[in-house]
């Protein structure tokens, strides 16, 4: 199996070397927990590797997404229209080729192709940032909306990722269409821990992959982007019940106590 570089050799080592060619992986979490900086490695690593790529923002404009590469030295101007097409579907005033007027799973399909074609055929990188753009007015529709894009765009040689918002009040997923239909699922967290916001990955499923099954804490370093801090140890609250839970089960287990005759 080919596996392609996620841009961050940690990482890469604990998902037996990279993401499986083709897959479709989930990238889910709530604003702020580096998932576009995630998906900004793998369009690097891309580049860097002579790989077509294709970056579809749905909530920055074309311009942030340069600017952003650049904070990390990752130079996009160079490779666009050459190894590079961002696809603008925030900023939808304006109508230059690689601008989306109306965001419908089917418009965007058809400019991911079209973007795909100029840049030539064989495997290329794919990320949409975020398909949860797609569903916000619709999370019924999430599942038949991620199905059709795995299914379709599959066929054009892509290895994909697609992040997916979670709610700050709730951390609930905008539809859980996504995680049901992809290959892999990286889960982003954020905390603060004594004053300090603290971020965190794990890897919850990876296909044909024995991959690592624990918490990760993650930084953002200027100039060299995501690095793996350490791996968290156990704790106990991770498996134990809840109390609120032990105890419900405590109260159960008394009543039932109470109507069995002391004969049995």
């Amino acid at each position: 199996m080919r596996r392609l570089s996620t841009g961050i050799p940690q990482f890469d080592a604990l998902i037996e070397g990279g993401v499986p060619e083709g897959f479709f992986v989930a990238l889910t979490g709530e604003p702020g927990t580096g998932k576009t900086i995630f998906s900004l490695h793998f369009v690097a690593q891309g580049l860097k590797e002579g790989d077509p790529c294709i970056y579809v923002t749905t909530e920055e404009s074309r311009e942030s997404i340069i600017r952003q590469a650049k904070q990390f030295n990752w130079d996009f101007e160079e490779h666009m229209e050459k190894k590079l097409i961002i696809i603008d579907a925030l900023m939808r005033e304006r109508e230059d080729e690689w601008s989306l007027m109306e965001l419908t799973p089917e418009e965007l399909v058809q400019k991911v192709i079209q973007a795909k074609q100029k840049l030539g055929y064989g495997k290329a990188r794919l990320v949409i940032d975020s398909v949860s753009a797609l569903f916000l007015d619709k999370p019924a529709m999430s599942r038949k909306i991620s199905y059709y894009l795995k299914r379709v765009l599959n066929k054009w040689n892509f290895t994909i990722y697609a992040t997916s918002q979670y709610a700050i009040t709730t951390s609930q997923a905008f539809g859980f269409g996504v995680e049901h239909v992809a290959d892999g699922i990286i889960r982003f967290r954020r905390a603060v821990r004594g004053g300090e916001l603290r971020r965190f990955i794990l890897i919850e499923k990876m296909r044909q992959t024995n991959h690592d099954r624990h918490v990760w804490e993650i930084d953002v370093k200027p100039g060299r982007g995501i690095v793996l801090v350490r791996r968290l140890e156990e704790r106990r609250e991770d498996y134990a019940l809840p109390r609120d839970v032990q105890e419900r089960i405590k109260r159960a287990s008394e009543i039932n106590e109470r109507f069995i005759p002391e004969d049995v």
